[in-house]
């Protein structure tokens, strides 16, 4: 009977530890977290980079939070330096880095991963950002600001902690790396690229700030302002000319539907940061740590503005601006 038994328990183990958590393999003894904070300090310039912290080892950021208040705070330049590398591989400006355009300052609201829960510079995330051998994050006003602003933050992290996504361990020498699109005018009807990268590599998480520019005359007419919207998000994946298709439009990207018609909302997986409808604007997250894009030699993420439907265009799409960040784990 053990006999006639054996195989299944062998088997039925193998399962079990095929599903064990990378993190159960660790050692805790080679765990070790470090951080620091800054408290009502005025270090913030517009002309030149103040160092917030700066680590030497091998491990992960794990949190970071940011506060104070002042006009031009939404765009204060966050930098994060890995490895001692000479042009920041992240270098975000403070609001968009948290899923937020056009210097929303809705709160509160929050997911784990990020999210805004006061007034003013107030954002925290929890992006895993893995280094090598070192890690420095700087902090700087936008041009314009005036004053030397009262600054807090928290930095955090974990020596030899390891990057998942979607139940994956990243291989040792990934790396989150910020590939952005500022201020870019698009057509109608074109397809414009938010990053080309060669490599492997997944899609971590993706901001969009757009905005239609045009405003009918007619009031009935100018729902057909927001019909860039229609635009579907596409992956091209080592080389291909057919792409991943990765929504039916733009709205449902990231998971809102009929051009965001029920307002703002903050989810796990995606979150619309801001709308305005009667300005043709929105912001908006989409986090693809539980739904990893994948890519082998090489990526081209892309965008529409509108598009067709049985060859047609689809409701008089206009002219659009977009900023967009691609958050990717790179190896």
């Amino acid at each position: 009977m053990f006999k006639l038994r054996l195989p299944f328990i062998l088997a039925l183990l193998a399962g079990l530890l095929a599903h064990v958590s990378p993190a159960a393999e660790l050692d805790p003894a080679s765990l070790k977290t470090f951080g620091t904070v800054g408290k009502q300090l005025t270090p913030l310039r517009t002309d030149r980079e103040a160092e917030l912290f700066q680590y030497s080892g091998k491990g992960c950021l794990t949190h970071m939070w940011f506060g104070g208040g002042w006009k031009g705070c939404e765009a204060t330049r966050i930098r994060i330096y890995v490895d001692h590398e000479t042009n920041a591989s992240i270098d975000m400006e403070l609001f968009l880095g948290h899923g937020i355009g056009f210097g929303d300052e809705t709160a509160p609201w929050g997911i784990a991963r990020m999210g805004k829960i006061g007034a003013g510079a107030n954002v925290y995330d929890t992006y895993r950002i893995p280094f090598g051998s070192h890690i420095r994050v700087t902090a700087q006003l936008a041009d314009g600001v005036t004053e030397q602003p009262l600054f807090w933050w928290i930095i955090r992290g974990t020596e030899n902690l390891p990057v998942t996504l979607g139940g994956v361990k990243l291989p040792d020498q990934a790396r989150l790396r910020l590939h952005k699109l500022v201020n870019y005018t698009a057509q109608p009807m074109e397809e414009f690229s938010l990053c080309t990268v060669p490599g492997n590599g997944a899609l971590y998480q993706v901001t969009m700030a757009g905005k239609g520019l045009r405003t009918l005359p007619e009031e009935k007419e100018r729902w057909k302002d927001l019909s860039y919207m229609e635009g579907c998000m596409r992956a091209y994946i080592g080389g291909a000319t057919n792409p991943l298709m990765l929504s039916s439009g733009l709205e449902d990207y990231f998971l809102g539907t009929y051009y965001f018609n029920r307002g703002r909302y903050a989810t796990p997986v995606a979150g619309l940061t801001h709308f305005e409808p009667a300005k043709n604007e929105f912001s908006a997250y989409r986090l693809h740590d539980d739904d990893p894009v994948f890519y082998q030699d090489g990526l081209r993420l892309t965008c529409r503005c509108g598009e067709k439907l049985n060859g047609q265009m689809l409701h008089d799409c206009p002219q659009a601006n977009y900023t967009t960040y691609v958050w990717l784990y790179e190896w």
